[in-house]
């Protein structure tokens, strides 16, 4: 397609010769000084801010791996307990505001770098694109949830916005330095995700040597660094970034043991998260004709991960949903951009923007995008609401001081549904595991007497095997018991009322009884009066 038969020109006129297109090549609003200024970067970042704010307020923990590689490594060093995990492992305000204080930081992250995202495609594309993309990155059910999350895979999106924006803005040193810091301070397997963006400014930025200069001494840094850190922390010169690569990449491990899905997991995945957004994402490479015209080269270059990702992530055995979090950004653009190009479809056929087919086209788009919106809205309203009860509940414990210092949290089978330390004020003595039929290795509380971070129980493996020493037999220690009531026919401890009291009860949703269409979805009355058989007890024991 053309970009003259976008400016309605006369038929006499002679075509463009140029193969790009950017908004420069339709007539926008100017200025005083007669040129666009773009989206305006403090409306896109005060919605993102809102957004990202809500995220880091109400937002639940979706990974157990957030919690016990991350959060709990951050309460002991900052107050002296929590569990550690052999992945990371050597072989007074309310703790849960420091919780919600980290969260908020990190939305600040995330609102910085989108925002720039957004910045960029507006100067680049127009406005339309931009906004379109804002929309997305606000209320999408996948930027959302991961936007606050404490991962390395959060940390890897928050640099692949940023190098993306870089990038767009043509600033191709410092896109290079923000990919680096993203694989070597984040997640090492985002190199995937920057790869694209790092080539093509190596190869073609008119200031070749700069760029490689900058990722190199960047890199080097981030290294030197890490090394130290590592080494401080540890008590042994090692290298998380190389025991990673080691572990996954060089057949050093087994990461099957920790589960594997069939090949379509992460499109089911996208869609539940992105809903039609994810499915236009992928069309992106069907208008590709007209995406050559509009954005090439420099959007193709960014959005070309999107693909390389997915690809190599289907074909990972072991797969979760926060591994696709680094270019969660990217399909809000992929979309947008689509959706942007409804009427180009038939602008070749048809030449001209008053023609009905074009009209119903440009009425799709804002169509399009409400129904999005709304999905979107009701995939997070329905994960807020069926599964929050874990934060919830782990808060009730300051309201029971009375029960004295040295008491005993007792967790079964929703060990992996613990919110961290974060939430187990100070009179509790310890969080305890107890056998409920869980027959993998389990976290253990870091020892400070045998050195920290720099020690292991010698039980810890990296075959996921379970040890006998990770579980409290002695039920009689318990004085709190937290415990999944799913109303099945076996009986729960919870249920016994001559041994516990029910302290407090929320709802929480079943996924096994519940309807896939109404677990992703939010769908008032019918949602909370069929498909809540979830009941989330936190019990305290009745003396004897």
């Amino acid at each position: 397609m053309d970009s003259s038969t976008r400016r309605r020109r006369p038929p006499t006129s002679e075509p463009s010769s140029s193969s790009s297109y950017s908004k420069l090549d339709k007539p926008e609003k100017a200025d005083d000084g007669g040129r666009d200024s773009g989206l305006n970067w403090k409306m896109a970042f005060v919605c993102l801010a809102l957004l990202r704010y809500m995220s880091a307020t109400s937002n639940i923990i979706h990974d157990c791996d957030e919690v016990f590689n991350y959060w709990e490594p951050l309460h002991y060093l900052l107050y002296g307990s929590g569990f550690q995990t052999w992945e990371y492992s050597n072989n007074t305000l309310s703790q849960f505001r420091v919780f919600y204080s980290v969260r908020l930081y990190l939305g600040l992250i995330s609102a910085i770098t989108e925002t720039v995202l957004v910045v960029a495609l507006s100067r680049k594309y127009g406005k339309r694109l931009a906004s379109y993309a804002l929309a997305m990155l606000c209320l999408s059910s996948g930027c959302f949830f991961a936007s606050t999350s404490f991962l390395p895979s959060s940390f890897s999106m928050y640099s692949v916005s940023l190098s993306s924006a870089l990038f767009l803005l043509e600033k191709p040193a410092l896109a290079v330095s923000v990919a680096a810091v993203g694989v070597l301070l984040g997640w090492p397997f985002s190199i995937l995700a920057v790869l694209p963006v790092t080539l093509y400014s190596l190869i073609s930025a008119t200031s070749r040597k700069q760029v490689f200069l900058t990722g190199i001494v960047t890199s080097l840094v981030i290294l030197v660094l890490s090394i130290f850190t590592d080494c401080y922390y540890y008590g042994r010169w090692t290298s998380s970034i190389f025991n990673l690569l080691v572990y996954n990449v060089l057949g050093g491990g087994e990461s099957h043991l920790y589960g594997t899905e069939g090949v379509l997991f992460y499109m089911r995945n996208g869609f539940n998260n992105f809903n039609v957004s994810f499915i236009l994402a992928g069309l992106f490479l069907g208008i590709l004709p007209i995406a050559k015209k509009k954005y090439a080269p420099d959007l193709l270059v960014v959005l070309s991960p999107l693909y390389i990702w997915l690809l190599f992530m289907s074909l990972q055995p072991h797969k979760e949903e926060r591994f696709l979090y680094p270019i969660y950004p990217l399909i809000c653009v992929a979309a947008a951009a689509v959706i942007e190009s409804f009427p180009d479809v038939f602008r070749d056929k048809y030449a001209v923007d008053d023609s009905p087919i074009v009209k119903v086209a440009k009425f799709l788009r804002p169509v399009a995008l409400g129904l999005i919106l709304c999905a979107s809205h009701a995939r997070t309203f329905s994960i807020l609401n069926g599964y929050s009860a874990p934060l919830q509940i782990y808060k009730h414990l300051e309201h029971h001081e009375e029960d004295g210092i040295g008491s005993v949290v007792c967790v079964g089978s929703e060990w992996h549904r613990y919110p961290s330390s974060f939430f187990v004020p100070s009179y509790v003595r310890e969080v305890r595991w107890i056998d409920d039929g869980f027959r993998g290795l389990l976290p253990f509380p870091f020892n400070s007497t045998l050195g920290g971070t720099a020690a292991a129980p010698p039980y810890f493996n990296n075959k996921n095997k379970a040890s006998e020493e990770q579980y409290l037999r002695d039920l009689d220690a318990c004085t709190f018991l937290v415990e999944l009531d799913l109303a099945r026919p076996y009986p729960s401890r919870g249920r016994d009322l001559s041994t516990w009291e029910a302290v407090s009860a929320l709802h929480y949703l079943d996924r096994e009884l519940s309807p896939p269409f109404h677990r992703a979805f939010f769908i008032p009355n019918y949602w909370m009066q069929k498909n809540v058989f979830g009941l989330y007890k936190l019990q305290k024991r009745i003396p004897k």
